[in-house]
């Protein structure tokens, strides 16, 4: 069975840069156990002999062929994008990384 402490709800919320109450600490808590212990179970499951599935529903699959298609032009790409830099070809995007 999962032990999931406060502690390490907040290492995960200060990863996902999110600032929890000490109630949503405490509800997360046992909502994360919850879910850990529900995989622990699944991690039991017998699965021999069981085919590995690429999607859950077979006439959902994409029937088409993986072939090479002409792709955007860059000047189209970056019309609309709001920063781009047009001369380097890039789009500025924020920084999310420390």
């Amino acid at each position: 069975m999962s032990r999931l402490t406060i502690a390490d709800v907040e290492r995960i919320a200060a990863l996902a840069h999110l600032e929890l109450t000490g109630e949503e600490k405490q509800l997360f808590t046992g909502q994360l156990a919850d879910i850990l212990t529900y995989a622990e179970q699944l991690q039991q499951i017998d699965t021999t002999g069981v085919p590995a599935t690429a999607h859950v529903h077979p006439d959902l699959r994409a029937e088409r062929p993986d072939e090479p298609a002409p792709s955007l032009a860059p000047e189209d790409a970056l019309a609309n994008a709001p920063d781009a830099d047009a001369e380097a070809g890039l789009f500025k995007v924020p920084r999310v990384i420390g």
